[in-house]
């Protein structure tokens, strides 16, 4: 017995840029970079973002990444 699989959802340029709160230029140019991969699917070039590579690129970004907490909160010296 075949069993087919529903096709992963696929999100254009406005749903991601809406998700993730960024312009429609950025997006484009971090797919140029390989930073969140874009799917190509007509002649006409019209990019479209699988849903789990979003999910997957925001689960590993941090703005914070490499710094230290500064805050003071835990600071000892008082």
């Amino acid at each position: 017995m075949i069993v087919y699989e529903e096709p992963e959802k696929m999100l254009t340029v406005a749903e991601v840029t809406e998700l993730i709160h960024i312009h429609p230029n950025t997006l484009r140019r971090w797919s140029e970079q390989g930073i969140i991969m874009a799917y190509r699917i007509n002649a006409r070039g019209d990019r479209r973002y699988k849903k789990s590579d979003i999910d997957r690129f925001l689960n590993g970004f941090n703005p914070f990444k490499g710094q230290e907490e500064s805050s003071g909160e835990n600071d000892s010296s008082n």
